[in-house]
């Protein structure tokens, strides 16, 4: 049986982040019980049932804002269309200052067995310029809750790089995490992304963003702490105690098929990429018209050669890189061979290396590792 990966899009927040360009509103609460018995209509109707299913994960948005009950829903509908693997990885994320003790019970009996928590610093004055909406200290209210319930794998998301954050700052938030001691870390460099209020205030000049090189000084210094610290780098932003590395990450990251559910949400399935509308009032429209297929953007139908370009790219993310027989046992042909120019151009530069069974990114490569895509696009 062909397995399968799941996301749910939840697109509500009770407010917007700074840097966030994800398909996420405020202020729609009159709408999420709809919203939901439509998504739920969309799984039923769903083309690719009766499939092996080995992670779920549940973003956003802000799942955790909406009622868990919602959440329930949802995974009930799931398993009743699905096969889900017993060792399902099912993940919702969460925000501090959107949780409870009842939501948490509620995700438990729910078969959620992943919580990834988005704190971005342990600096209050950083919080508050990037407009989320907690405190440190309520993120230690929250992740206590979730230790209490029993959650024992547990992601907690910190950014780098945010205008006007020194080393010490970011420093003492990944020391303060370590200690902690959560099973899964992700680091990502903040991008400034076009239409987010934060590269409004870049552009007017209210705002310093971080130059490379102190992004790059900030990167391998965590890197370097939280492998010392008993944590893999297993991906570029990615690390894990042994054992806990993400499913749904190695599931992108391997291009393994999943199907995405909800406004804007993406799938990849039978070589070909598609989403859905990232227009939520066409979205709620087409689905209350019965109408699905309205709803999809075709972006790709891969062929050979693409689909092998595209697997370089992805597991390129992977720390581990590309294993030279898994290429040949899904593609037939000898990567080595098949892109040898590419390859010696990229080892040439020291961007790339071969090791055994191995093709992977050198440390240069991955402070370059867009020069490294860039060949496989």
């Amino acid at each position: 049986m062909k397995e399968l990966g799941l996301y749910i899009h939840i697109p509500f927040c009770k407010k917007k982040c700074k840097y966030c360009d994800f398909i996420s509103f405020e202020c729609k609460d009159e709408i999420q019980e709809k919203y939901v018995n439509l998504l739920i209509k969309e799984i039923q109707n769903c083309k690719y049932k009766n499939r092996k299913v080995t992670s779920i994960y549940i973003g956003g948005g802000t799942p955790s804002y909406i009622n868990s009950i919602y959440i329930k829903q949802i995974l009930d509908e799931l398993r009743n269309i699905f096969l889900l693997d017993e060792k399902c990885e099912i993940t919702i994320e969460i925000n501090p200052g959107t949780i409870n003790k009842e939501k948490l019970i509620d995700y438990k009996n729910a078969g959620i067995n992943r919580i990834s928590i988005g704190l971005q610093s342990t600096n209050n004055r950083l919080l508050k310029l990037i407009g989320r909406i907690h405190t440190y200290e309520d993120f230690l209210e929250c992740y206590e809750l979730i230790k209490e319930e029993g959650f024992k794998n547990i992601n907690i998301d910190l950014m780098l790089a945010l205008p006007t954050q020194t080393e010490e700052e970011l420093n003492e938030s990944v020391e303060k995490i370590v200690e902690l001691n959560p099973n899964h870390i992700s680091i990502y460099s903040l991008i400034l992304e076009e239409g987010t209020l934060l590269k409004k205030m870049v552009d007017n000049k209210e705002l310093e963003p971080a130059d490379e090189i102190t992004e790059r000084k900030m990167y391998w210094s965590v890197k370097k702490y939280l492998e010392i610290h008993g944590y893999n780098h297993y991906e570029i932003s990615n690390f894990a105690k042994e054992s806990f590395e993400s499913k749904h990450n190695f599931n992108c990251w391997n291009q393994e098929e999943y199907i995405g559910f909800g406004v804007s949400a993406h799938s990849y399935i039978n070589n070909k990429r598609f989403s859905n509308t990232n227009n939520l009032k066409n979205y709620i429209n087409n689905i209350e018209r019965m109408d699905f297929d309205k709803n999809i953007e075709i972006h790709e139908i891969q062929d050979r050669e693409s689909m092998a370009k595209e697997y370089m790219l992805l597991g390129f993310r992977k720390i581990e890189g590309i294993s030279i027989s898994e290429f040949e046992r899904k593609f037939r042909i000898n990567p080595l061979f098949y892109f040898r120019f590419e390859i010696s151009k990229l080892v040439d530069e020291k961007l790339i290396e071969v090791d055994l069974d191995k093709i992977k990114l050198t440390n240069k490569g991955i402070d370059f590792a867009n020069l490294v895509f860039e060949e496989f696009i």
